[in-house]
Order: C-alpha cells, then structure tokens, then sequence
C-alpha cells in the first residue's frame, strides 16, 4: 500500500469516530505479513506448529506479534484444497505453507508468484514440484522425508526378525497420495524376499482395531505402519493407540515414528526428530519473509535415519532380537 493512500485510510478510519488506540492495531495489521497455511488434515495435527512456530521465532517471526498466519484446513477432504489455496491467493499472502503432497500441488496451481514451502514425505523432483533438490527452481521449496526410499528397510527388518513367517501386512492410509508407490515398493521388495504382503487399509484411527483383526485373521507375522498423513496428523494420540493394539493382539510392529517404540511398541526405524523437519520448514519461511528466493533454498531432507528396538516389548511378546538387528540399533530400550 502506498503511504498517501495508507495515510488517507488512516484519517477515514479517525474520521469515523475510531479512538487512536483502535486505529493503530489496524494499521499494526496492514504491517505485519501474512502467511498462508494449508493442510488437508484438521485442527487436530496442530502439535506440528509448536515446531513451525519455533522456527519462525529463530529467523525473528512470532505469530501475533510481527506475523500473521491464515489457517486453512481440507478437514479430510482433498477436493477442498484448490478452493482453499485460491482463498490464501486471493488474500495476497506473503507466503504459502503445505502440508502434504496434495496441499501443495493446489498451492502451485494456485499461484506462480507466492512463495511456497512444503513439508512432503514423497520425492519433489519425480512428483514434479520442483526441478532438483539443489536448485528448486520456481516459487516452490520446502523438506522432504523421501521415506518412500526407507520404508522396504522396515520390511527387511521385520523379516530378519521373523526369518520363518511367509506373510506381513502393510498399514496404509488409503487417502494419502503417496500410498500406491509407497506400497508398489514394499510389494516390491517383498516379492524379492519371497514373502506375502497384505495392504490393509486405515482411512481414519477408527480403523485401527479392524487393521489389527485383518492382519491376524490374514496370518501376518507382523504389521508394518506407513508413514502416513493419517498417523503423523494423531501425533502422540495414534501411536498410544497403536502400541495398546499391537499389545493386545501380540503382533510385532514396526513403525516410522521413534515416538513408537519410545511409548512402548516393538521397533521403529524413521527420521529420529521429525520436529526438526518442521522446524526447518518455519526457518525457511522466515528467510523468505526476508527476501530470500524459493528458488535458491534447496529442498531440506534428513541425513540420518535411527532404528530403534523396545527390548521390553520383545520379551513380553516372547521374541528374541537378533544380533544383526541389535548390532545395527540406534537406541535400544531394556
């Protein structure tokens, strides 16, 4: 907004009888840039902001005070995120932030001049966000898990545990995009092995306990857990009431978290501090408040993933460890 024009407003706004102290919070608020957040999940996964927020307070950004962030959430619904991108668009924010593969895709065919930054577990390049992990490119940046690349390791895992089961079970979040090349690879990597795998599906935590009966009425050894937008978006609450299931149909599991096996499930083996990731993606939409360009951020991706082993749930499910797992364990837990 040009001064005289902003002035003008201003003297309108007295004008109309508004006391001082009202009509400067208004001008605060033209001030202060505003940040877009679009998710395809609820309020709900809202513990991943704490850490979101953390990284704009390093880069010199807290929200209420010098920043502004509008939330928009798909509530589940996918079909709802170009609307809602169109909406942050619309509202000429500085800076677009996606959670997820189909979040950000509505944000980039939403605008071509908003910074966008993403938090993705797929491969941006091959998805066609941006043109190296390098050199973006573009208006798009952001991190990425690229677990797709880990997740038959958890499958090996599990079968050099159980060397003599025939048939594991994958848990999946059937709305998630990045499901089906997620489950192509550990079909993959299942036939190499000689195994069976079941896709079990889990559109919401209700699921759960279904996932659960399938994959011992099917004669799984054990149950793999994706990495999911579904089980990343119940935080803390989703892996409680994984690890009580997993307990209660004495079936050994293996999940992305490490805050799995921390709250007492079998193993996990995954980025060991996701938080960080998202902290990342509040610093890199603090540098671009400040000017820095898409363009020039490379894609953040985690350079160190961490196998953990729960030694006390090993033995209440009457399992010993092999030593080529626990010579590889990060954190084993007794």
């Amino acid at each position: 907004m040009r001064r005289r024009g902003f002035i003008a407003g201003l003297a309108a706004f007295g004008a109309a009888g508004a006391s001082p102290v009202l009509w400067s919070h208004a001008a605060l608020a033209q001030l202060r840039p505003v940040v877009g957040y679009l998710s395809p999940r609820s309020q709900g996964e809202a513990f991943l902001l704490k850490d979101f927020r953390d990284g704009l307070k390093q880069t010199g950004f807290v929200e209420g005070g010098n920043l502004l962030i509008e939330y928009r959430w798909a509530n589940g619904d996918n079909a709802r995120l170009p609307d809602l991108a169109a909406d942050l668009v619309r509202r000429k924010v500085a800076v677009i932030l996606t959670i997820g593969l189909q979040a950000t895709r509505a944000a980039k065919a939403a605008t071509d001049s908003i910074s966008i930054v993403f938090g993705a577990g797929d491969d941006p390049v091959a998805l066609g966000l941006v043109a190296s992990l390098a050199q973006p490119g573009g208006n798009v940046t952001g991190v990425t898990q690229l677990d797709d690349e880990v997740a038959p390791k958890r499958l090996e895992m599990m079968h050099a545990l159980l060397p003599t089961a025939t048939d594991f079970a994958l848990l999946v979040d059937p709305s998630d995009p990045h499901t089906e090349p997620q489950s192509n690879d550990m079909r993959a990597a299942a036939r190499v092995l000689g195994l069976n795998l079941h896709i079990l599906p889990a559109a919401s935590e209700r699921d759960f306990a279904a996932v659960f009966e399938s994959a011992v009425r099917l004669g799984a050894a054990g149950l793999i857990i994706s990495a999911n937008a579904l089980t990343v978006s119940l935080g803390a609450a989703g892996n409680q009431q994984l690890v009580l299931l997993a307990a209660r149909h004495a079936m050994p599991t293996i999940s992305f978290w490490p805050e799995f096996a921390l709250a007492g499930g079998l193993m996990s083996y995954g980025v060991w501090d996701p938080a960080e990731l998202v902290r990342l993606m509040g610093v890199y939409t603090g540098r671009i408040l400040k000017g820095e360009k898409p363009a020039d951020l490379p894609v953040q991706q985690p350079t160190k993933f961490e196998l953990v082993i729960n030694l006390k749930t090993a033995k209440a499910l009457g399992l010993t460890i092999p030593e080529t797992l626990l010579a590889t364990a990060d954190q084993v837990i007794e």
